[in-house]
This record gives C-alpha cells, sequence and structure tokens, in this order.
C-alpha cells in the first residue's frame, strides 16, 4: 500500500496536459481546409453549379494566410505554462506559468497560421458571354498552369468559385 503510495505522489500530473496540448497541435495540419480547384467541400458536393466559359486576362502569384482558428494558441499556452511552471518553485514557477502560457500563446498562434499558409493563384478571366472582368483566387495547382489567352470555365457552387482548364 505504501508503494502505490509513493507511486502516486511521483506521478506526473501534468503530463495529460501536455499530451493534449501536443496531440492539439498535431491535430492542427488536419485543419486546413484544400483550396484548390479540384477540391470540394461536402455541401458543394451533389449541388448543381453555373459554369461559363471564360479566357484567361492576367494570373499571378499570391500567398493564401493561414488560418487562426485558435487552437494553435491554445496549445502553445498549454504547452508554455506546463514549461514554465516547472522553473523554480513557489510564487516565481507560478509567475513562470504564467509568462509560458502567454508566450506559447503568441507563439502557437503564429506557428498554426504559418503552418496553414499555402501559395495561391490570382486568376483574372475575362467571361465570353458577357465581356465581364472577375478574378478568382484558390490555391496553387502545378498541374494546372494557367496562362493568359487560355479558355478556362469558372464554376461556382454556393458562392465558392473555382477555375479549371
Amino acid at each position: 500500500m505504501s508503494a502505490l503510495r509513493g507511486f502516486a505522489a511521483t506521478t506526473n500530473t501534468k503530463a495529460p496536459l501536455l499530451c493534449g496540448a501536443l496531440l492539439g497541435l498535431g491535430l492542427l495540419s488536419g485543419c486546413t481546409s484544400n483550396l484548390q480547384g479540384d477540391t470540394y467541400s461536402r455541401n458543394e458536393a451533389r449541388s448543381v453549379q453555373q459554369v461559363r466559359i471564360a479566357v484567361v486576362e492576367d494570373v499571378r502569384m499570391v500567398v493564401i494566410e493561414g488560418s487562426k482558428s485558435g487552437v494553435g494558441g491554445l496549445a502553445g499556452a498549454a504547452i508554455g505554462g506546463i514549461a514554465g511552471s516547472s522553473v523554480g518553485g513557489g510564487k516565481g514557477s507560478t509567475i513562470a506559468a504564467i509568462a509560458g502560457a502567454v508566450g506559447g500563446g503568441v507563439l502557437g498562434g503564429k506557428a498554426e497560421e504559418a503552418a496553414t499558409r499555402v501559395q495561391g493563384v490570382e486568376i483574372v478571366v475575362r467571361y465570353q458571354d458577357s465581356n465581364n472582368l472577375a478574378a478568382v483566387v484558390q490555391q496553387y495547382d502545378p498541374k494546372e498552369d494557367f496562362q493568359p489567352g487560355d479558355v478556362v470555365r469558372v464554376m461556382t457552387v454556393n458562392g465558392t468559385s473555382r477555375v479549371a482548364q
């Protein structure tokens, strides 16, 4: 019985919290959505799309900023707080835990945004049926090399448009 009491006293109670924070940070990459022209959400599948034929006027590379869901900040705050609490003892440990949580939260948020940032392409098209211009930004796909003069399809469903060759 005394051996079990000693075991319980030495068990790290911060380990489950640290594991949860690391798991949340690891799942972060699974929370990103694919913004390529050939990817559809569940809501877009089996929906009627408006298809218009257009000619590419201009193409430029852009950066699509990453997500800011808060998952990275929360995971970073948990990890930073745990790491900070292991420094010193008493009030020093509490102050270090708070500083670690704040710093970890800021760094975790920045890490989330950077990890989910993607290369995009802005495609300016002129619709053949109306001669109007429109620009569509989607994730860059090296299989689709849009060039001025290309005839493309602009497909719109539920307010989301994509360009395909």
